[in-house]
């Protein structure tokens, strides 16, 4: 028999301590740790080497209670929260109060304890207040390089990259230089992972000074009193809107393409949400066991992508982000799952399954709260990485196009966004084209919109875009993009969107019958090409509900083309592009769409 465990995303309010929290203070220190995580984000940006952290921004930075619960973070990756509050909650557990000291700062980039890959380095500050432990400042980051196997397929945790178990970077001040001279021994481009080191370290300190300022100032238990105020008052908003959701049995499925390994084996996701009063519980334990490619993740994040959601349903616009908005929630997972993995399952592409995980359970929502949640979405970062020697310098050089934005799903009333990084990725950037054109040898031919590629419905998916990248120089190019198969869904009558797709042009002829949208390591001479294009955002509610105006404007500005138009929305239009309505009307009381495999077409 199957073992599930059972994990309360949170703790109740801090066991056994009376809050007095004065209502005024309680606001002054909801702001002020909101200050503080952001001055720990933008001295990070400001002081690191590696373009996918200061221009990417794949980090995130925050402060933790001293048992590890989320007090406050930096606006980042969603899914790095709960990574950075149960890398803390493990260190606790191994070092214990008692073995930490003022001047310590932990270190790990354990993929089955973070939840990520092991290019994630986690670093973690505990902040004494008169010698007792009173929080923590904790800064996860995405290094370039961690060692492993070059760009290809993987199929265990060790061929991809270092591993640091949790231990102290510095003790007592006092930095562990050998700690620090087996990771430059493990990695291609040291410098670049030495200054995004103390890029993290500087983060930290800045998370520490501000944090004791605000004890210093208004008092160290009258400001712990404040925060767990806070926690709770998070708490009790999620829970008073989670009574708002009729009680009930949710389900949904979906799948990904395959695992880059058994090519064409689909990899199913199914998910089971039940609402009762005010706790809703989000059971994972269906999902696809662990898979033999890289795209596997640990428990935490399973318990991520089931925060992300429930964050979206209940307390979308509730700041700062913390553990008290998540106490409502239980989340089921059980081990050797694609988003329970266990030891030695390969993880290095953890990012691409959770996205659809959680486009999953906010599907399964549809009929309990469709004002709440939103069609399916392109669900993946369309990130191409490549290496190669740089002909500016002759050196080595390792690199990445994107994030690339795609098309989010629309709403019960407004479009989906267009050119949008993916859900998990939160507040990542769209890294600038003519950055990485200064950098490496690469010429982006095209970044633009792509027409049709939003579902059709009464509200409009939003649009993907499309990259054409020409390597100026010999390049070796690894794509891992998902989702070419699984469309993003429509709601309520909505249609689905186009799909993500890969293409290379090899001596000018397109190759673009490709089994999926993952290539390893396929090299590419000076005037070669690779193509991606990010899918679009599903539909809301029938197409021929739409305005006329609405879809003759999509049409004046390239999003729809006059085909779509007509053959789905059952809208014509004169030669000035203004609505014919007599026409429209007859092809509208015909109930004409068109064929259904014309609804959505990628320019």
């Amino acid at each position: 028999m199957k073992q599930k465990t059972t994990r309360r995303v949170a703790q109740k309010a801090r066991k056994g301590r009376k809050q007095h929290a004065d209502p005024v203070l309680t606001e002054i220190v909801r702001n002020g740790v909101l200050a503080v995580t952001e001055e720990m984000k933008t001295n990070l940006m400001r002081t690191a080497y590696n373009m996918i952290i200061y221009e990417g921004l794949d980090f995130t930075v925050g402060l933790y209670t001293a048992d590890g619960q989320t007090v406050s973070i930096g606006m980042g990756l969603p899914l790095f929260i709960r990574g950075m509050a149960e890398t803390i909650k493990a260190k606790l557990a191994h070092f214990g109060e008692g073995g930490l000291a003022p001047g310590d700062i932990l270190v790990t980039n354990d993929s089955y304890v973070t939840g990520s890959h092991l290019n994630h380095f986690t670093f973690s500050l505990p902040i004494f207040h008169e010698g007792k432990l009173c929080a923590f400042a904790c800064c996860m980051a995405h290094w370039r390089d961690v060692g492993g196997v070059l760009g290809g397929v993987t199929t265990d945790i060790y061929s991809e990259g270092i591993q640091i178990p949790i231990t102290k970077y510095q003790s007592a001040g006092v930095v562990n230089h050998d700690l620090v001279d087996i990771i430059r021994m493990n990695v291609r481009i040291p410098e670049l992972a030495m200054g995004d080191l103390r890029a993290q370290i500087t983060a930290l300190r800045t998370g520490e000074r501000r944090f004791v300022e605000v004890l210093q100032r208004y008092g160290r238990e009258p400001v712990l009193d404040a925060i767990a105020n806070i926690l709770d008052q998070s708490e009790a908003a999620a829970r008073a809107r989670t009574r708002t959701i009729p009680d009930g049995v949710y389900e949904a499925e979906s799948f990904m393409d395959d695992d880059g390994v058994d090519i064409g084996k689909r990899v199913p996701i199914r998910v089971k949400v039940e609402v009762h009063g005010d706790e809703m519980t989000i059971d994972l334990t269906d999902v696809s066991r662990q898979v033999r490619g890289a795209f596997n993740s640990s428990s935490t994040t399973g318990v991520g992508c089931a925060q992300l959601a429930f964050k979206c349903l209940t307390s979308p616009t509730d700041y700062p982000i913390n553990e008290g908005s998540m106490r409502g929630l239980k989340v089921l997972t059980t081990p050797g799952t694609i988003v329970s993995a266990v030891r030695p399952a390969a993880m290095r592409n953890w990012m691409s399954f959770p996205m659809t995980v959680a486009d999953t359970i906010l599907k399964a929502m549809e009929k309990a709260v469709p004002h709440r949640t939103i069609a399916g979405h392109f669900a993946d970062l369309m990130v191409a990485s490549f290496n190669g020697i740089s002909p500016m310098d002759g050196r080595f050089f390792i690199a990445n196009t994107g994030p690339m934005g795609g098309g989010w799903g629309a709403k019960h009333n407004e479009d989906g966004m267009n050119a949008t990084v993916c859900l998990n990725d939160g507040d990542t950037h769209i890294s600038p084209c003519e950055q990485v054109e200064a950098k490496y040898p690469i010429l982006f031919r095209n970044h633009a919109l792509r027409p049709d590629s939003g579902g059709a419905g009464k509200y409009r998916g939003g649009l993907g875009t499309e990259q054409i990248i020409e390597a100026r120089a010999p390049i070796t190019v690894t794509l891992r993009v998902e989702r070419l198969h699984c469309k993003p869904w429509g709601l309520a009558g909505g249609l689905e969107a186009a799909g993500n797709e890969v293409a290379l042009r090899i001596d000018g002829k397109e190759i673009a019958d490709l089994p999926n949208g993952k290539l390893a390591q396929r090299r590419l001479k000076a005037g070669d090409v690779f193509v991606y294009r990010a899918g679009g955002g599903g539909g809301f509610g029938p197409p021929l509900e739409r305005e006329a105006n609405r879809v003759a404007e999509d049409v004046r500005q390239g999003y729809v083309s006059h085909d779509s138009a007509r053959d789905i929305y059952g809208v014509a239009l004169l030669s000035d592009g203004t609505v014919d309505h007599p026409e429209t009307a007859r092809l509208r009381s015909r109930g004409s769409r068109g064929a259904a495999h014309k609804a959505i077409k990628a320019a």
